[in-house]
Order: structure tokens, then sequence, then C-alpha cells
């Protein structure tokens, strides 16, 4: 995509804590609509665990939205990127929450969420928050990439050795060698036990939605065959299935993005459900 898109500026938000805490202090960047794009879903991102707003497919999803004149928001959950608090103190409870306040403070009408990683299993998560307000309408489409949906059980500690997982039990965290940072990423007693409160593969998982997920088969984080596990628990929304055979878990390339963008064009809800601001 050539289009440079018109910069948006950085703001904060301070999300109430329900555990107690002080608020948390949410960066976020929101892109509004013009009004060539005013009457089509906005777009919001939701990146990865250890991933921040200005990722390469955030901002490809940026330019994407700056070149149709649609809504974009995109935020970094606590503890990553310009926002507040440390990482090892987060968890996916609290990232939850940080996503359901910012997507209802930011966006108004339908939306299409594209999450990625560690943002497809709140992706899912929040359409069942949203599903609880009554507010299932909110969805216009979920795009889902590499989705690591229960990964902190299913990806991580079912894959861990005696000696890692005592030293979350005992010691309260195990740091993880990482390909995407120079320094091993924190695995925590709290993320782990946090994570078992928002497991979703033991039923039926509702997006209210389209859903289309691009899934690398070269991924060494979120296997093929994981991405398969989700679509059996998806049974009951319209679900479209992308694997790219040489790709890696980050989908970045310019091929990549471009699958993306296609995957976007396709989630074309009723015009009577359009609307979003």
């Amino acid at each position: 995509m050539s289009l440079i898109p018109t910069p948006t500026q950085t703001d904060f938000l301070d999300v109430a804590n329900p555990a107690g805490g002080p608020p948390w202090r949410i960066a976020r960047r929101l892109r509004k609509p013009t009004h060539a794009g005013i009457a089509a879903p906005g777009i919001v991102w939701l990146g990865g665990f250890a991933s921040d707003m200005a990722s390469t497919k955030a901002s490809y999803l940026d330019a994407w939205a700056c070149e149709r004149g649609r809504a974009f928001l995109r935020f970094d959950y606590s503890g990553h990127g310009e926002s507040g608090g440390r990482f090892e103190d987060g968890c996916i409870g609290d990232w939850l929450e940080q996503t359901a306040a910012v997507f209802l403070q930011s966006t108004q009408g339908p939306q299409i969420v594209v999450g990625s990683s560690m943002g497809g299993w709140l992706a899912l998560l929040l359409a069942r928050r949203l599903a609880e307000r009554g507010e299932e309408g909110r969805l216009a489409g979920v795009i889902l990439i590499a989705p690591a949906v229960d990964f902190t059980e299913a990806l991580i500690w079912a894959n861990l050795d005696e000696a890692a997982r005592r030293d979350i039990m005992e010691k309260g965290a195990w740091r993880r060698l990482s390909e995407y940072a120079p320094d091993p990423t924190p695995i925590t007693r709290r993320l782990i036990e946090d994570g078992r409160n928002h497991l979703l593969l033991g039923g039926i998982i509702r997006a209210y939605a389209p859903v289309h997920i691009l899934q690398g088969m070269a991924d060494p984080d979120v296997p093929w065959r994981h991405a398969m596990t989700l679509v059996e628990h998806l049974s009951a929304d319209p679900v479209t299935l992308t694997f790219v055979a040489d790709g890696d878990h980050r989908l970045s390339r310019p091929q990549d993005l471009a699958q993306l963008g296609a995957a976007l064009e396709l989630m074309r809800p009723p015009a009577a459900e359009t609307g979003a601001r």
C-alpha cells in the first residue's frame, strides 16, 4: 500500500481496575472516519502478547483505513508499548477489561475486530462480553491472525517441562526465550492461573459475526492444527480459514498484508447494519 496515512496522535484513557487497584493508563490512537467511510464498519486492532500498536500489521491497517476513510482504533494493553504498568503484572483478565473498556469508550456502531495471536483470544472474549451486555450486534466481523486462543494453557503450560513449571509455581515466573525480543519474556504464575478463568476451547465459541482466520502453516508458536481446533468450536458462526503455506507467526510480509486487506474487503455486512462512527 503506497498511501502514507495522515498521522494520528496518541492519547490516554484511564481504565478502572475492577480488582480495586489504581486505574490503568492506556495509550490509544483513534482515527476518525471521513464522510466517505462513515457508513462502513470501523476497524479495531487487538495486538499480540508483548506486542504494541506500532506493529507492522497495525500500521498497515491504519493506512488501509485512512485510504478508505474508515475509523480505526488501536491501543496498547497495560505493560505494552506506550501504556503504563509493568508487563509482568498483567494477565488475560486485565487485558480483557482494558479491551472492553477502550472498545466501548472509543467506538460506536458495528466494528470489524482484527485480533493477532493473543489478540485473537481477546477478540473472542470481547464478543462474549458484548453478548452479555446485549450488544453482540456491535461486531460486523472478526478477523483472527494466528489466533492463540487459550495459549496460556494449551500452548505454554501444556508444553513446559517440570523445571519451568516449578519456577512458575514456586518463584512466580519463568523467563521464556523469544525470537521477537532481545530479552526473555516473563511467564508468570498470575498469567497462567488467570488464563484458566478465560479458557474457551471447552465448548462452543460464539463470535456473533462472520469470522475469517489467517494462519501460517510454518508458524512455530501457534501450530496450524490449533486453528483447526478453533474452527471446530466456532460451529455456530460462518468461518473462513485461510492457510498460508509458508507463513510464519507474524504474517507481516507484503503478501500476508495483502491477504489481510482482502479479508477486510470481504467483510461487508448488510447496508442496514452499517453506520459505524
